[in-house]
């Protein structure tokens, strides 16, 4: 059976019978344990890629439809490839990074990782186990021949004095240093190594692989530091290997020391939290639009949505105090890459419907999953410790969290952006009390 077990919000399902499945918390997999796929995580990636063996994976969503129905398939090509061909699954909801590495847009995507692990070749065949188990067969007879042809499988290359085309290290000297590294826009983690210390040799398949992993996230570079001394020198060289991360941006200040492990898995991790530290924080955006909505909530997985007072209720000054808590917010958690947006009250009544908005007043927010048709709504107070204390329960999978499902999307009208100024003074009319039959005395 699917474990239970607590996951990020970013992660969450939403199915009818679970409510922690909605916006954090227990996610509930297609495969377990007991089967014989293998679940793939940015945890254990390594696995498949340091592997001589060949891999097809199937990129999934737990409330995909059509996962669904491949799940009994998938499980028959695992058993019949066991031993011969790893099958494994990515629940794309749990693991957003490797989603992110391998541009998967639908679901299910098959992704066949045969002697190049960098570079896997879409299955575009027939979902069913036959034609999947033929296709997997006919990779292992290519991988055969071309061991027996004398083509080598292994990814040389990186750090350690053993370079190769082969590898995703960029290979760093005293002559492009300048031009590769510090005029880039791009993030960079160098390896200070020198070709006969053991460590380095040590860290050399860990380094291809972070390097590997890391690809579109973060460069990777190594430095021969017996051969290019100026470097050495400069960035005060003293052992072997040494690592230095250099910020994204122009190289003005001086670089980080990696203190991280030396395993692949250890490097991956800190350059990725050094990676999404460096993201811009997600805008709030006013929802003006269907196109707004699209980017904010359907195309995240998660979008907060806030619906403010009027300008009668609340001035121009009151509105941007709220909007400043949400920028914060959206600051703090914006690793998560949830869309956020925000509307003035009554100007999209069919949203508010949808989305039992405004029952209680306003201002008014909730968290919404537009992949699952599920919801949650701010009970607390509408300030910045009552938003914190909401959107950290998601996080931790509060179960006393009510949620709400949604039938439909809401269509959402075009309105009139707002200009930052105060709502118009109400103009009375005037009143003439003649009309009224009423004398007036002077």
């Amino acid at each position: 059976q699917p474990s239970n077990l607590q996951r990020p919000l970013s992660s969450l399902l939403f199915t009818g019978y679970s409510y922690l499945s909605v916006l954090s918390g227990t996610v509930l997999g297609l495969y377990s344990s007991d089967d014989d796929v293998v679940e793939l995580t940015s945890e254990n990636v390594s696995q498949m890629l340091s592997s001589d063996r060949i891999w097809f994976v199937e990129f999934y969503a737990p409330w995909c439809g059509h996962c669904q129905k491949l799940v009994p398939e998938w499980k028959k090509v695992a058993s019949a490839l066991k031993g011969v061909v790893e099958v494994a699954a990515v629940n794309t909801d749990e693991q957003p990074s490797l989603t992110s590495k391998y541009s998967i847009k639908s679901f299910p995507t098959i992704l066949i990782f045969a002697k190049d692990k960098v570079a896997p070749i879409p299955y575009t065949g027939a979902r069913n186990a036959f034609t999947i188990t033929n296709e997997a067969l006919q990779q292992v007879k290519r991988l055969v021949e071309s061991r027996v042809n004398g083509e080598s499988s292994d990814r040389s290359g990186g750090s350690g004095g053993d370079k190769s085309g082969d590898s995703d290290v960029v290979e760093l000297t005293d002559s492009n240093f300048d031009e590769i590294v510090l005029n880039s826009e791009e993030p960079w983690l160098v390896e200070f190594y020198a070709p006969w210390c053991g460590h380095c040799k040590n860290l050399k398949p860990h380094w291809d692989r972070a390097a590997a992993e890391l690809k579109g996230v973060m460069k990777v570079g190594a430095v021969d530091a017996t051969v290019h001394n100026r470097l050495s020198q400069k960035y005060g060289i003293r052992g072997f290997p040494t690592i230095k991360f250099f910020d994204a941006g122009k190289k003005i200040s001086e670089p980080v020391d990696y203190e991280g492990g030396r395993t692949s898995d250890d490097i991956v991790k800190w350059a990725q939290d050094k990676a999404d530290a460096l993201l811009p924080a997600p805008e709030v955006l006013e929802l003006t639009s269907p196109s707004v909505f699209n980017e904010a909530c359907e195309k995240h997985s998660i979008c907060v949505i806030s619906v403010l007072p009027t300008l009668y209720d609340c001035s121009s000054e009151c509105r941007q105090n709220y909007l400043k808590i949400l920028k914060e917010e959206a600051e703090r958690l914006k690793k998560q890459k949830w869309g956020w947006i925000w509307v003035e009250a009554l100007k999209q009544p069919n949203m508010e419907q949808r989305f039992e908005i405004g029952g209680s007043g306003y201002p008014a927010m909730v968290a919404v999953h537009s992949g699952k048709k599920r919801g949650a709504t701010l009970r607390g107070a509408y300030s910045k410790d009552g938003i914190h204390e909401f959107l950290r329960a998601l996080l931790l999978a509060d179960p006393k969290m009510p949620l709400f499902p949604i039938q439909a999307m809401p269509e959402i009208q075009n309105v009139v952006a707002w200009d930052g100024q105060d709502a118009p003074p109400i103009e009375e009319d005037e009143i003439d009390l003649a009309e009224l039959g009423l004398k007036v005395e002077l």
